[in-house]
């Protein structure tokens, strides 16, 4: 397929499908598209999944992938209209009832003193998007701050088994949600929160996205396999995807990556759903081996940005 047949591939997708093309692919943002993603297709079947008690799953963590908490990171990822009144009801029940000692997202009950970098950091991702009130993140914003590592990255596991070294998962997830706290306009610890994020995507970098800084060989396999929804897990799609979203101009360090992920589109220009992350779900938006619309539609943006191809 040349690309306007890939493009009308994808726009007979999903709706939240649809509206990410016309709006990062052709240029058009079409509100009326997006004002359907509650109404059909995958987002309202997420949002008829939620329970009288205004969660998902068992509880706000419980069970993956269908506990509150991934579900709101889906419909953020579905570009939901971020004033969506039952999402908005559900994040403030979780700040008012999932808050841990040190200010960010507990995992659950068992876990009062100190909340998941991980998780703050999504939070912070979709929160922010859903126009949750400044104030009521800053104090997820301090204890996400509190953890910054001396290499500029982050590590969830740094107040669990007292990591040394940041981990890519926990990076990109504290990124974004640092670039959509940005991105809604709010100003608190804003020169900080910049910092962070410069750190953040150079210590990225540093590691041209998947090889260790001190051999130069492979982190980790599942780093170069593209997974969607990616949940908690870091791969090097959804860091370019990242890349792109946050307005980055190219890096050489990019040209590694980007060989890969050239390297696994398909003969008709689409690239494959290579991977799912095994657990409940609530629906399947795409299967595992066949082309994917949310990985070429990923893709195709990050080349529209950068300038490649």
């Amino acid at each position: 397929m040349n690309k306007p047949q890939i493009i009308a591939w994808l726009l007979e997708g999903d709706v939240s499908i649809q509206y990410q093309v016309w709006r990062d692919l052709l240029g058009v943002d079409k509100k009326i598209l997006q004002d359907k993603i509650a109404a059909g297709g995958w987002g309202y079947q997420l949002l008829s999944k939620r329970h009288s008690n205004g969660h998902w799953g068992d509880r706000f963590y419980q069970p993956k992938w269908t506990s509150t908490h991934y579900t709101l990171l889906d419909l953020r990822n579905l570009n939901l209209p971020s004033k969506n009144e039952i999402v908005k009801e559900s994040i403030a029940l979780v700040l008012q009832n999932e808050k841990a000692d040190d200010g960010g997202i507990r995992l659950g009950p068992s876990t009062t003193q100190h909340s998941d970098l991980c998780v703050n950091g999504m939070f912070l991702n979709y929160a922010s998007y859903f126009d949750t009130p400044e104030k009521k993140l800053q104090s997820v914003i301090d204890s996400i701050l509190a953890e910054i590592m001396p290499d500029g990255g982050f590590n969830c596991r740094t107040t669990r088994s007292g990591a040394t070294h940041s981990s890519l998962h926990s990076t990109i997830s504290v990124l974004e949600g640092f670039t959509e706290f940005q991105k809604a306009g709010y100003t608190y610890r804003k020169n900080e929160i910049s910092e962070a994020i410069k750190s953040g995507i150079e210590f990225i970098l540093m590691h041209r996205l998947f090889l260790s800084d001190r051999t130069g060989q492979l982190i980790d396999k599942n780093f170069l396999k593209l997974s969607y929804p990616c949940r908690w897990r870091y791969d090097i799609l959804r860091a370019m995807d990242y890349f792109q979203y946050a307005g980055l101009t190219w890096d050489n360090r990019m040209a590694e990556a980007i060989t890969y992920l050239n390297q696994k589109q398909n003969k008709d220009g689409t690239w494959n759903l290579q991977a799912a992350h095994p657990g409940q779900v609530h629906l399947i938006m795409e299967t595992a081996g066949k082309p994917s619309r949310w990985n070429t539609l990923r893709m195709l943006r990050v080349m529209e940005h950068f300038k490649i191809g």
